[in-house]
């Protein structure tokens, strides 16, 4: 049964074995749904709708997973059918996450040189098959404490908007930014728009405070620095 028709349903409708915490029991939390753990969370819905539903509709309010770190209490209880328990319960569930997945300082990737990016980033980027576009998020001492996809499609400077990458930075207090991006024919040689868009990329870099370090193309076990080059 999918989790659509899930949120249709009572959870006393759902055969016990289908249950979320029934089947986290069985079968582990890995096997769940991000929709069914936050239900687990809430633990009831409310008269009008099930609980699976009242979590298909936190995840809905918040676009998508991470940005459910960055919520507030008033955020969370500004969802219908969510009071102060329940905001504080996934509150609570998500400070612990981030205090978990949080490395320590002195354990982070540290890119020294464009070597370093590259040998961060090669391992999954040399084999993909579509063009991503990828954005490392420095702090001041050059590691990185952000990776983020923007985007995945044929690179075009009215689609990689310094606006997207950018508001991440903010968000992160990132002191620089690092982009790079594959090509899947295998040739790491940058083409007219890859030089247009680190161009625009390091404009705006320059005019908000945060530094683009280089633009990274990524080819078939090969790189080609941007930063290296004298582009930027």
């Amino acid at each position: 049964m999918s989790i659509g028709t899930f949120s249709e349903l009572m959870i006393r409708d759902i055969h016990i074995d289908d249950r979320p915490r029934e089947r986290l029991i069985k079968q582990g939390p890995q096997s769940l749904s991000n929709v069914e753990l936050i239900a687990i969370l809430l633990r009831t819905g409310t008269k009008q709708e099930s609980v699976l539903s009242l979590a298909n509709r936190v995840l809905t309010y918040f676009e998508k997973l991470h940005e459910l770190k960055y919520a507030t209490l008033e955020e969370i209880m500004s969802i219908k059918g969510i009071g102060q328990a329940k905001a504080v319960q996934l509150l609570a569930a998500i400070e612990l996450g981030r205090r978990l997945s949080q490395k320590q300082i002195d354990s982070r990737f540290a890119v020294r040189s464009p070597k370093d990016a590259a040998s961060f980033l090669m391992p999954e980027m040399s084999s993909l098959q579509q063009e991503h576009f990828v954005a490392l998020y420095l702090n001041t001492k050059n590691q990185v404490i952000h990776k983020q996809t923007i985007f995945i499609g044929s690179l075009n400077s009215s689609i990689v908007h310094p606006r997207e990458i950018f508001k991440e930075a903010i968000k992160r207090s990132a002191a620089s930014i690092i982009c790079a991006h594959n090509h899947p024919s295998g040739n790491a040689a940058p083409s007219p728009e890859d030089i247009e868009v680190t161009k625009r990329l390091q404009e705006a870099g320059y005019i908000i405070g945060i530094e683009l370090i280089d633009h990274l193309i990524i080819g078939d076990h090969q790189y080609f620095s941007l930063k290296e080059q004298g582009y930027i």
